[in-house]
């Protein structure tokens, strides 16, 4: 059975929705194409042409079963210890005991695509178009950024809109990210607010409409995988950037090289990748994933199986407050007494406190809190645990943030799996 290059969905994805007819094709099909022709869409593929040998029991294997012999290593060039949670489009998570840095590494920023990244990325004559309902439209090169505005240096938080999808009891739709869509880069690039001023915005503008030059799934070069924005107000605070950066190096071409936007606190779809045109609008946007239930909640509690009109659906802005615990590892062996760490971050706001529990929420321990290093940055907080004998213990964490919210045991159900808070728990066996 042949397929169509827009029509073949990702590996992962394939196994998932259609195990019967992924099975049929990778076990049967003509043999000869290359495992990377797969994910491209080239064609059908056959694990005896990929792997030089018959499977015998391939009949065995549970169905949706991916084969463990198709690494995911040149899928994740550049990166170091990412789980693939689907490959077309890439989105790709981080361990949390990965998340360890105080600044993320480029290796181990977690990916989040909408559509395919453009295969041309020369930051030599990238250009960015301002325009829309602005006094003075106008088409920039990278260069010319670095040269008339200020270049700033900010430790910037990202989290994923669905960040915590995966817990969602009955669960939502969309990638399972469980707690890795989220990262604390150091980014380097000029002030969104900079660039919008010299353009002048003109009376009335209340939006922005974001564009990159990633391509939709199914090569239409007509249809765009994803364009956001955000409220002007936000556009022109201090810690959005036009990013060209990262880490003191370059970008990492699935983090948006060689140009993207850094919004900290607010979902990662707003962070748009690729970056090639700015808008400026006089409504709020309603390019793609900007409407419906894209990035948007109930505007009231719902159980699962509820219908909702879209029309009571709200864009999701802020992100919620959260905390993460990085050290020691989720189920590993631990001393009696230990070191235990991690990050704690919330929206637009700053976290004052973090809490623990080894009891399973009996009692709280205050864990040592740090400053943000600059606003939008992540807070680093650790605490020394001793355990009161050997055995299967659970640390809880919970974070409060400035306007009193504090992380919950759970939250509301909603139906795309959005801002999920809950607190984060590692097991540990006390030895």
């Amino acid at each position: 059975m042949s397929r169509k290059r827009n029509e073949t969905p990702g590996l992962y994805a394939f196994f998932a929705e259609r195990p019967e007819e992924a099975r049929r094709q990778f076990f049967h099909a003509e043999p000869g194409l290359s495992r990377r022709g797969f994910f491209i869409g080239a064609g059908s593929t056959a694990a005896g042409g990929l792997l030089g040998l018959t499977i015998p029991y391939y009949a065995n294997m549970p169905r949706g079963l991916v084969p463990a012999a198709f690494a995911d290593a040149d899928l994740l060039v550049g990166k170091d210890g990412l789980t693939l949670l689907n490959d077309r489009p890439l989105n790709a998570e981080t361990p949390a005991h990965l998340l360890d840095d105080a600044i993320t590494p480029t290796a181990r920023h977690f990916i989040r695509n909408n559509g395919l990244p453009p295969e041309e990325v020369d930051a030599g004559t990238w250009t960015l178009t301002v325009d829309g309902l602005v006094d003075e439209p106008v088409t920039m090169t990278i260069q010319d950024l670095q040269q008339e505005f200020e270049v700033v240096t900010m430790a910037l938080t990202i989290e994923c809109g669905g960040n915590g999808r995966a817990f969602f009891d009955p669960p939502a739709t969309g990638n399972q990210w469980t707690v890795g869509a989220v990262a604390c880069a150091e980014w380097t690039g000029v002030r969104l607010a900079d660039v919008l001023r010299q353009a002048g915005p003109k009376p009335g503008v209340v939006y922005t409409a974001h564009y990159g030059a990633d391509t939709h799934l199914s090569g239409k070069p007509d249809k765009l995988p994803i364009s956001r924005g955000v409220p002007l107000a936000k556009a022109m605070t201090d810690n959005v950037l036009i990013a060209f950066a990262m880490n003191g190096g370059p970008l990492h071409r699935q983090n948006g090289a060689p140009l993207r936007l850094v919004v900290p606190g607010w979902p990662g779809s707003c962070s748009h990748k690729w970056l090639t045109r700015i808008q400026l609008r006089d409504q709020v946007h309603d390019g793609p994933k900007m409407t419906g239930t894209s990035y948007r909640v109930p505007r009231y509690p719902v159980a699962p199986g509820d219908e909702v009109p879209n029309e009571h659906f709200e864009i999701i802005e802020r992100m919620p407050v959260k905390s993460l615990v990085t050290f020691p590892a989720n189920n590993s062996p631990t001393a009696r007494e230990i070191e235990i760490r991690g990050h704690a971050w919330s929206g637009d706001r700053t976290v004052v406190g973090v809490d623990l529990s080894m009891d399973f929420g009996a009692t709280w321990m205050a864990a040592d809190l740090d400053r943000p290093a600059n606003s939008g940055a992540w807070q680093d907080w650790r605490r020394r645990v001793v355990f009161p004998e050997a055995g299967y213990y659970e640390i809880w964490a919970r974070a409060t943030d400035s306007d009193g919210e504090m992380q919950p045991f759970a939250i509301d159900w909603n139906p795309k799996g959005y801002l999920n808070n809950t607190m984060h728990r590692v097991a540990l066996r006390v030895t």
